[in-house]
């Protein structure tokens, strides 16, 4: 396979362990994992997650045990041609510890050494991985650290192999110095730093696998019969990680993402400013009211003088018209009188 979108891509992680039944044991307690044999050849063991297989478990030999050897975790990094990715690896300064070994459902690899000493193996796989890349499930590995003894040397091989880019750096103090972080695409990987010198074994890359929350990691580590390194550790943005080793004594580690905030409750401040507000809404529907209500007797006292002013006009009006008519009665009784008179004077 020729395809360059592999080309410096995590595609898998095996367990290299002297106990294979315990460590799987151990580590279905760490991760959201379990084990299951692979179904085109039943002695190869699997971790699988819920989104599919994460990585294998191969058995340490007497022999490697006896070149010094230790449990550890076998990085396999994307190469369009393994095979000239073993050249290149030689030619750049590293070595060869197993050659092309090809497996026609799964692809070919060549397992390396860098310039300062960490192992990891070249991978063409025979169908290129349907997963995303980004982002990082539960259960995979979403971080690879290498400690080294030679950071800038190291990235520089690596960078020639598979292309990786820097893409920021972290100064973690004296004694441990810059974390320079690599990826490609733009995302980040992981990260490449010099080992303390009293640190012990050789340099080697740790991958960092996905939990729920690394700070559980510790607890279970020790249940489980294994030790805690470091952690667990809150680092910049928020994720936590934890470093440990498992009972067979091989290092790992364990990421989880930071964790999602739960909803603020209202402070004491936002809740006076609230309760204020409501007080102030109360008033203005109060004052409301009582304009309306003041509104409404108003007019009614305004109807009610109207109608007050109107019946005393008319009462007026009638006494008036009663005292004309009371005076103008003398007057006709007066004048029909005289007009009496007048008539008795003509008959005599």
């Amino acid at each position: 396979m020729s395809d360059q979108s592999i080309r410096g891509r995590f595609l898998w992680h095996e367990l290299v362990t002297a106990d294979l039944k315990a460590a799987g044991r151990f580590f279905t307690t760490i991760a959201d994992w379990k084990t299951e044999a692979w179904d085109q050849n039943p002695d190869y063991q699997m971790f699988v997650a819920k989104t599919g297989p994460m990585g294998g478990l191969v058995v340490l030999d007497a022999q490697s045990r006896a070149a010094g050897a230790r449990p550890h975790w076998l990085t396999y990094i994307g190469s369009p041609d393994a095979a000239e990715t073993g050249r290149q690896a030689v030619a750049l300064g590293g070595r060869i510890l197993k050659p092309l070994t090809e497996v026609p459902p799964v692809g070919k690899w060549v397992i390396l050494q860098d310039p300062q000493g960490a192992v990891f193996a070249a991978f063409t796989p025979s169908q290129a991985p349907t997963a995303p890349e980004h982002p990082v499930e539960l259960g995979d590995f979403s971080w690879h650290e290498l400690a080294t003894s030679d950071w800038k040397a190291a990235f520089e091989f690596y960078k020639k192999l598979f292309g990786w880019q820097e893409t920021s750096a972290m100064d973690m103090g004296p004694d441990l110095g810059m974390y320079q972080m690599y990826g490609r695409g733009g995302a980040p990987l992981g990260g490449i730093y010099n080992k303390p010198k009293n640190a012990p074994g050789p340099p080697a890359w740790l991958p960092y696998i996905r939990v729920t929350d690394a700070r559980t990691t510790p607890a279970a580590t020790k249940k489980g019969g294994g030790q805690v390194i470091n952690g667990p550790l809150e680092v910049p943005g928020g994720d936590w990680i934890t470093m440990a080793v498992d009972p067979q004594g091989g290092p790992f580690a364990t990421h989880s993402v930071k964790p999602a905030e739960p909803a603020k409750k209202a402070t004491k401040a936002t809740k006076s400013t609230a309760v204020a507000a409501r007080k102030k809404a109360k008033t203005a529907k109060k004052a409301k009211t009582a304009r309306k209500a003041k509104g409404v007797k108003k007019a009614k006292g305004g109807k009610k003088a109207k109608a007050v002013t109107k019946a005393r006009a008319g009462r007026k009006a009638v006494t008036r018209k009663a005292v004309r008519k009371a005076k103008s009665k003398p007057r006709k009784t007066a004048r029909a009188a005289k007009k009496t008179r007048r008539a008795a004077g003509r008959r005599r």
